[in-house]
């Protein structure tokens, strides 16, 4: 399998300011990945073997589902069920459930977000204009803020605390003004604003808002 499917040019994930560039980046390599495992992996034999062992999560097999060429999703569920049922049921290796355990699309997004998260951290150190892209995001959700802190321990000690710092203004500004939507939010359903359907201000979507904040993931991708 071609590596640079997995990752993609990291300044350009920052040019757009529109949400987490973190779950951006995840969401683009997911993108490609799913295209990538209803077509052309069809073909690569390597590919099946590790389908087949591993299979894919539950999140993952609903963006499959989503796409439009169901033969595909057919074939390797009929192959992993074969694999299921050699593994499991005729060598009683109950233990291949768990030992093979995971989701090829999570396994292959995974190894580039690491690869790609090590480049965020160094373009911010060599790069004036990527340091203006990353302080003009809109926020940074927190697990994305958590995992670019622990990508930065690669990073000199001086480099290191100016990198988290910066992150940390970044996710932590969206948290504030998240924090007194919620807040508000909440105080338009008090009685004594009953009536009063002219001031939710920027609460109304608040609660989607502040759940992709702390899962990295939009409500409407898990409906």
């Amino acid at each position: 399998m071609r590596e640079d499917i997995c990752t993609i040019p990291v300044s350009e994930v920052f040019e757009p300011k529109d949400g987490c560039p973190i779950c951006r980046m995840r969401d683009t390599v997911e993108t490609r990945m799913v295209e990538y495992i209803m077509g052309a992996a069809m073909m690569e034999p390597d590919v099946r073997m590790e389908t087949n062992r591993k299979g894919f999560c539950e999140v993952h097999f609903r963006k499959m589902l989503g796409q439009k060429n169901r033969l595909s999703l057919a074939l390797m569920l009929e192959s992993r069920l074969i694999e299921i049922k050699e593994q499991v049921f005729d060598k009683k290796k109950l233990s291949f459930l768990t030992e093979e355990a995971g989701c090829f699309v999570c396994d292959k997004i995974e190894w580039g977000m690491e690869r790609m998260l090590d480049t965020v951290c160094r373009l911010w150190v060599q790069e004036a204009e990527f340091r203006t892209l990353f302080d003009e995001q809109p926020f940074l959700c927190l697990p994305h803020y958590q995992r670019l802190v622990n990508a930065a321990g690669k990073l000199k000690k001086r480099d290191r605390a100016a990198f988290c710092e910066a992150a940390a203004n970044v996710s932590g500004r969206y948290l504030e003004a998240l924090k007194e939507d919620v807040s508000h939010y909440c105080k338009m359903y008090d009685y004594r604003n009953a009536g009063n359907n002219e001031d939710w201000g920027n609460s109304r979507d608040a609660v989607e808002r502040t759940i992709q904040y702390l899962v990295a993931r939009s409500v409407k991708d898990s409906r």
